[in-house]
């Protein structure tokens, strides 16, 4: 999560982020739990369990193989 991000806001991701998992790659290595990986295209939305980041999903899902 970024060094600024508001907990409070849930952190917007698209489909060039699938598939999700918290931390994200520019997650300062002080802020950094293990990763797990999160569904966030079957509610539109998902919380971290390790360290209650919010994500919601924007845009729409590519096309393709389910």
């Amino acid at each position: 999560m970024p060094e600024n991000q508001d907990k409070t806001k849930p952190i917007a991701v698209a489909a060039k982020d699938l598939p999700l998992h918290c931390p994200m790659p520019d997650t300062p290595l002080w802020a950094r739990h293990p990763r797990v990986f999160l569904d966030v295209t079957s509610e539109g939305k998902a919380t971290c369990p390790y360290c209650g980041a919010q994500y919601a999903f924007t845009g729409e899902l590519s096309k393709g193989h389910h």
